[in-house]
């Protein structure tokens, strides 16, 4: 799979100076965790999770969670279960491309549970979402992971979700995060990328954003992101990559958009008339919120509804101008330092405090494309609407 690969080639060529490179669940987990973009939630209770699965992923859907959890009731479990079980049977059998699958679960134990019940079709699973992780809550999750995928023949991934009240309060936050710290250290080969729970951290103070304003607008919420970022975030290796918080709001529909991105991939001079769209069909805030993401140190994002992963997957790409400073920072005879003006001219790049940056630039490079000169998210966003 690659990121954009249901947009033609043709149209492709016209998109990008650089394609997004082609991976699979076996890739090195450092081009996996970077290239979850919009991860995709889903309820494991839909009786046609296969073939939604198999739709998102023919609409450019690279990772979604199917989940066990918060998004569905506690009775509905059992059944939920089971028809998971049904549903990997079905896709195992159509085969064909997919996702990175994950399933979320509620306890440690329905990991092994389900890792035994899905058979050779556990060869379709990529690893579970861990709720409310902390270091008490999160040690027996990551034994129970490490049973399973013995037991299952298959390397299985972790992707802890931080969400815990005592993450969130500041007077256990930073003993909290010390311990987290530690336990996905030592773990750290099986954990795939940390997941922010924004909506739980509001829950715990009766607070719900509006569609005009973005988690880090929410001062409560923004302060705990950096702290996570501060302490799990850093360049100097001991990091993880961090994801972006779920945007609940979904007005937006793609088909209002569907006759007009059929005129052209590239719009032709009516890119301010997209852009108008979405600003008025509430996607604008998450247009920030995904900016911010990026500018805080964050890298994917969870999504709960298809019309966000576009956005999503528009905005990641690389420029040409970021991509042209990174490879300049980087060029070997640049080692020893100093500042270098930008190819563009708009910019000066400091070799050595800006080394971190492009080195996780031109990361982003690999799985997300770089555009060309004249392209930008508009385009990026029309051409995958209009496939």
């Amino acid at each position: 799979m690659r990121h954009f690969g249901h947009i033609a080639p043709a149209v492709r060529d016209g998109l990008f100076f650089q394609e997004p490179c082609s991976f699979d669940a076996d890739a090195p987990p450092r081009i996996l965790s970077a290239a979850l973009g919009a991860t995709l939630y889903s309820p494991a209770t839909r009786p046609t999770l296969a073939d939604d699965v198999i739709k998102q992923a023919a609409r450019g859907v690279v990772s979604m969670v199917l989940c066990l959890e918060d998004s569905i009731d506690d009775s509905e479990v059992a059944g939920a279960e089971e028809n998971l079980v049904g549903q990997f049977a079905e896709l195992d059998a159509r085969g064909g491309e997919l996702p990175l699958l994950f399933i979320r679960v509620r306890e440690p134990h329905q990991i092994t549970d389900l890792v035994r019940r899905l058979g050779d079709s556990v060869r379709l699973l990529s690893g579970f979402v861990l709720p409310k992780f902390t270091q008490e809550r999160g040690v027996p999750f990551m034994e129970a992971l490490t049973k399973a995928e013995s037991a299952g023949g298959r390397r299985l991934f972790a992707m802890p979700v931080l969400e815990s009240p005592e993450l969130l309060h500041l007077e256990t936050r930073r003993e909290v995060l010390q311990e987290i710290a530690v336990t996905v250290g030592s773990y750290r080969d099986r954990v795939l990328a940390l997941r922010l729970g924004v909506t739980d951290f509001c829950s715990a103070y009766g607070l719900r954003r509006a569609p005009d304003m973005t988690a880090y607008d929410v001062r409560i919420v923004g302060d705990v992101i950096a702290d996570v970022v501060n302490v799990l975030g850093r360049a100097d290796g001991t990091g993880f990559t961090i994801t972006g918080p779920v945007w609940e709001y979904f007005r937006l529909q793609e088909r209002m958009f569907k006759p007009q991105l059929r005129r052209s991939p590239f719009l032709e001079g009516r890119a301010e008339e997209l852009r108008t769209a979405l600003i008025e069909h509430d996607l604008d805030g998450l247009l920030r919120e995904i900016e911010l993401d990026r500018a805080n140190g964050l890298l994917g994002k969870t999504c709960i509804h298809p019309s966000h992963v576009a956005p999503v997957h528009a905005l990641s790409v690389v420029s040409h101008e970021e991509f042209s400073d990174a490879q300049d920072i980087l060029r070997p005879e640049s080692g020893g330092g100093g500042v270098l003006r930008s190819a563009y001219t708009n910019k000066m790049n400091e070799v050595k405090p800006h080394r971190a940056w492009a080195e996780r630039t031109l990361q982003r490079a690999e799985v997300f494309g770089v555009a060309r000169e004249d392209v930008g998210f508009v385009e990026l966003l029309a051409a995958s609407l209009a496939e």
